[in-house]
């Protein structure tokens, strides 16, 4: 399909100031093409998955307006056993990333899955039962694949009847996911989540390295369209959780990661436009400032972009990176110009630190699977290698921000454009610096 990308879409983003963007052809290109990354001696893998969006109607019918439900009555471009981009994830293409990420022989420690397992269709077409039991599905897939991996989830905005509305009190959705999470998370944790579906457990990935604490958020409590919590000033009382949380990690010495399925900041898409209401935005910000020395790092889905936003203290010096992962499904909105191909992410990190070393992004060229009828899941590009960077910590990060910014090709927007089809723009917006790049 012309407009279909990689995983691509990548983001760079000072927190306080937003750094948006896609990544430049040649660069990815410059990544190394061998099927599976190089394991440094002494260094930690976990894998993250986010938006994997079953369809269940999808299938293959003369009438491409039926395809699926998730193109909502509009024609399907190019169906084939793997997808399509009008469409929501078949069954089969999930089946592919996760055999994919098994049969890589990659050591990971621990997998994230950063939420939304339902379609993208109007509501009339799901309710509570049917979103319990994709999630269900989806956990229970997962675990068939990886049956003594630790699997730290977050519930997403589609995770929830009506999508978005995601209560600041029990439900009946988060009493489900904590019953299906069960195996992987401790009684305290199982405990939080049913009461405002987030929680807090520490994994140990060696036995020389120090306990690590996850902090699964739930983001979408703070999602500008969920009307429930609209004027809440602490939905599930959240937010003195995560600060009571941060501070006992700060007093036992231990690094944590936070993960999320709404990320704070502004989205890779539009200009100056923030997933969660500024309130909670700012909240939020202010509490991983105060605390960046203990978060190691933060990782998000959602948007469906490939982005990283780099939090600055008030001071300007970077001090966090954050991470959106893209999709694993391909859809798109008809508005839309380019879709991102399926995508699947490693990441590595020191495991005293918890530094956050680099990533590997994996995709499917769904079209070329669909005419092959097999998928061939690939390395798009190692962060570090396509960047030229030492490592992804906020230094390094925010350092490549400004090689961009000094480069001659930005200097000059129109030779940049026709160059390589990019635009970088540099918006200063308080304590957030902005690159958005963005196809043309």
């Amino acid at each position: 399909m012309e407009g279909a990308r990689g995983a691509r879409g990548v983001t760079l983003s000072l927190w306080g100031l937003l750094l948006l963007g896609n990544v430049r052809q040649e660069l990815v290109s410059a990544a190394p093409a061998r099927a599976s990354p190089e394991v440094l001696s002494g260094v930690g893998q976990f894998w993250h998955i986010t938006d994997l969006h079953l369809d269940p109607t999808y299938h293959i019918t003369i009438n491409r307006t039926q395809v699926c439900a998730s193109s909502k009555g509009v024609n399907a471009s190019n169906p084939g056993l793997f997808g399509d981009f009008m469409c929501d994830s078949p069954y089969k293409l999930i089946l592919s990333a996760l055999k994919y990420m098994k049969d890589s022989g990659q050591q990971a420690t621990f997998m994230i899955w950063t939420g939304d397992s339902p379609p993208h269709v109007p509501a009339k077409e799901l309710s509570t039962k049917i979103v319990i039991d994709i999630i269900g599905n989806m956990t229970s897939t997962i675990r068939s694949f990886f049956p003594g991996l630790q699997v730290f989830p977050a519930l997403g905005n589609h995770d929830y009847w009506p999508q978005d509305q995601l209560p600041a009190s029990v439900s009946e959705v988060y009493s489900a996911v904590a019953d299906f999470w069960k195996p992987w998370l401790t009684d305290e944790a199982v405990s939080t989540l049913r009461k405002g579906g987030f929680y807090t457990q520490t994994v140990q990935p060696s036995v020389t390295s120090p306990p690590l604490r996850i902090i699964s958020l739930n983001t979408v409590l703070y999602y500008v369209p969920n009307n429930v919590t609209l004027n809440m000033t602490d939905p599930a009382n959240q937010l003195e959780w995560l600060e009571q949380v941060l501070e006992m990690a700060l007093q036992n010495n231990e690094k944590v990661y936070v993960i999320g399925h709404v990320p704070v900041g502004y989205l890779p898409f539009v200009r100056n436009t923030t997933a969660i209401r500024g309130y909670y935005n700012e909240r939020l910000i202010e509490i991983f400032r105060r605390y960046s020395n203990v978060i190691a790092g933060q990782f998000f889905g959602h948007t469906h972009r490939d982005s990283i936003m780099i939090l600055l203290d008030k001071k300007g010096k970077p001090i966090n990176s954050l991470f959106v992962a893209p999709a694993v499904t391909p859809v798109k909105s008809l508005r839309q110009v380019d879709s991102n191909n399926p995508g699947v992410r490693l990441y590595q990190y020191d495991p005293f630190s918890y530094s956050v070393l680099d990533l590997w992004q994996f995709y499917l060229n769904l079209t070329e699977a669909n005419m092959k009828n097999e998928s061939d899941w690939k390395l798009e590009y190692v962060m570090t290698k396509a960047y030229g960077i030492e490592d992804l910590k906020p230094e390094s990060l925010h350092g490549m921000e400004y090689k961009y910014l000094s480069s001659p090709e930005t200097q000059n927007p129109a030779t940049f454009e026709n160059s390589s089809a990019l635009v970088i723009v540099k918006k200063m917006i308080e304590v957030w610096a902005s690159i958005h790049i963005s196809t043309t």
